[in-house]
């Protein structure tokens, strides 16, 4: 199969796009939300809207940041997989797939835990990631937007 995809504009930085990755299907999991549409990954500090209904408490909070690093620890691996757009595997969701996106995608799987389509950047395995720590969260009542600021520590500092 011929992988040619469409050039990437951006160049994020692996372990925090691996780590936003593993937060969307956190979110998804723990509070029945979609992905994030609204990120920015950074090596200093990443931050990453949900749109979710109630406020999670901060037992939530600290249940998020738990599973984060559990996630991490666990040494996940990290794999791609390439396929022609009719032939995705059904859990993969392509609503968000641009229509120029070119007939070969990638999926990018992180052990069980996710899958999603994906032309970024990332580590091999999660315990690249490093530690997953929590800078703040901001809550809109009225829009019922979460927003969780974090950046991601290489284990070597």
């Amino acid at each position: 199969m011929d992988k040619q995809l469409n050039e990437h504009n951006k160049s994020e930085h692996a372990p925090s796009h691996t780590a936003e990755h593993l937060l969307n299907q956190t979110m998804v999991r723990m509070f029945g939300c979609e992905r994030s549409r609204n990120a920015h990954i950074e090596r200093m500090k990443s931050k990453i809207s949900y749109h979710i209904q109630v406020k999670p408490t901060d037992a939530q909070v600290d249940g998020i940041v738990q599973k984060m690093n559990e996630l991490i620890q666990a040494n996940l691996p990290v794999s791609y997989h390439y396929y022609i757009q009719q032939d995705l595997p059904e859990d993969i969701s392509t609503e968000r797939l641009p229509e120029n996106a070119s007939e070969t995608v990638r999926v990018v799987r992180i052990g069980d835990y996710d899958a999603c389509l994906c032309a970024g950047n990332h580590v091999n395995s999660t315990s690249e990631i490093g530690e997953f720590i929590l800078l703040g969260t901001n809550w809109d009542e009225e829009k019922k937007n979460f927003r969780i600021r974090y950046k991601v520590k290489p284990l070597s500092e």
